[in-house]
């Protein structure tokens, strides 16, 4: 396994602009909804992406077995409606809830989340196709931290764990782990991937690649209905291109602003800027294993070396704060006690000499292609690290 250490430069506060004002007190009911991104999604079977742009589509079509409270990390009934931990905590019993149906026709019971669970775990099992690289990374692959899963009846799974697993019932929450149709797997095969069916508010229409994914309504969802009958995710790259089609009515909600814009959108009446407390971190990442970034003197160098604030300041709108943790704060973890590393070009080349390379030494960085919303400019924000450096 490579080490790897990151430095971290921002953590971001996501910027979201609405078309027009009056939305944000009458909910839409009925009608096409029409979402500007920045890029399109690689697919959408969750178990096997990995990109942000993915799961913002998949989360719709698919629930989990646990879910998160409304803008926070409290974890709540999904498809499962309560849950037993033995008292060793190695033994968990989930209740599902009954009569739910997969966009299919077909049954949601347990048998389909043995299917989904074993998919995933199991290297053998005839449709784990991809890399899966979340349930590798959350619960250790296999055998990882879940030795097994089985249906008591048709309404309880239990899964039993090798070990304790803290984050346990977290990980069930996330919308990687959206529970698929055995059916819809077994018929499309390699391609599931672009046919997807799972249990959600909407259910998938249209995939039109690196231009738009059409999901409609699900009339037959067993809880509160979607109010919309239709939702648009469009791709449009260029931050600036998708401001216009959102001032000229287009599109009905976009994000990844560019900071430049940012005094655009709040003097104009018909926009709405949305902000909400970062769940991101922006980083500069590099393998301890090559050379020299296994010297210690080198990575504190570039600590010293590169100036987050202004960073912030002119690539962020000054919505960001400089990171010094790889959590923001508002994530549990996070610890305010740690002291950043202030910038100083003079120190960082004193540690540059102190690793023995006094004249420095040449490097290649790699950028993001994509927009995200921790790194809304990635060129130029590569750009700005480049120069400091």
């Amino acid at each position: 396994m490579r080490m790897r250490i990151s430095l971290m430069l921002l953590a971001l506060c996501l910027a979201l602009t609405l078309s027009r004002a009056a939305m944000a007190q009458t909910p839409l009911k009925g009608g096409t909804f029409v979402f500007g991104r920045g890029a399109d999604s690689v697919g959408l079977d969750p178990a096997i992406v990995t990109d942000g742009e993915s799961f913002r589509v998949t989360r719709n079509i698919y629930e989990s077995l646990l879910e998160y409270k409304r803008d926070s990390t409290v974890v709540v009934p999904g498809l499962a409606e309560h849950w037993q931990p033995s008292a060793d905590g190695l033994t968990w019993k989930l209740a599902l809830r009954r009569n739910v149906k997969f966009h299919d026709g077909t049954p949601f019971n347990a048998e389909a989340v043995v299917f989904n669970f074993e998919r995933w775990m199991l290297e053998s099992h005839p449709y784990h196709k991809g890399v899966f690289e979340y349930w590798k990374s959350m619960f250790g692959g296999f055998p990882g931290f879940v030795k097994s899963v089985k249906a008591s009846d048709d309404a309880t799974v239990e899964f039993v764990l090798e070990k304790p697993m803290a984050p346990f019932l977290a990980n069930l929450a996330m919308p990687m782990f959206g529970i698929a149709s055995p059916t819809a797997i077994k018929k499309h095969g390699d391609d599931y991937f672009k046919n997807p069916v799972g249990t959600g508010p909407f259910r998938f229409k249209e995939w039109r690649k690196d231009d738009r994914i059409v999901l409609e309504r699900n009339p037959d969802y067993w809880g509160e209905k979607a109010l919309l009958d239709r939702v648009i995710f469009r791709s449009i790259v260029d931050n600036s291109a998708r401001l216009l089609e959102l001032q000229a009515g287009s599109i009905d909600l976009m994000e990844f602003l560019s900071p430049d814009d940012l005094p655009t959108v709040k003097n104009d009446a018909n926009l709405q800027l949305i902000l909400r407390p970062s769940m991101n971190v922006g980083y500069l990442w590099w393998n301890v294993e090559k050379e020299p970034y296994g010297k210690l003197e080198v990575r504190r160098a570039i600590g010293h070396a590169i100036n987050k604030r202004a960073i912030v300041d002119k690539l962020f709108g000054g919505i960001g704060i400089p990171a010094k943790n790889m959590l923001p704060p508002s994530l549990w973890g996070y610890n305010d006690a740690v002291v950043d590393y202030e910038y100083d070009a003079a120190k960082a080349r004193e540690y540059l000499a102190k690793a023995g390379l006094p004249d420095g030494f040449k490097t290649k960085l790699w950028a993001m292609p994509n927009p995200r919303p921790y790194m809304p400019q990635p060129t130029k924000i590569a750009e700005a690290i480049q120069a400091d450096l």
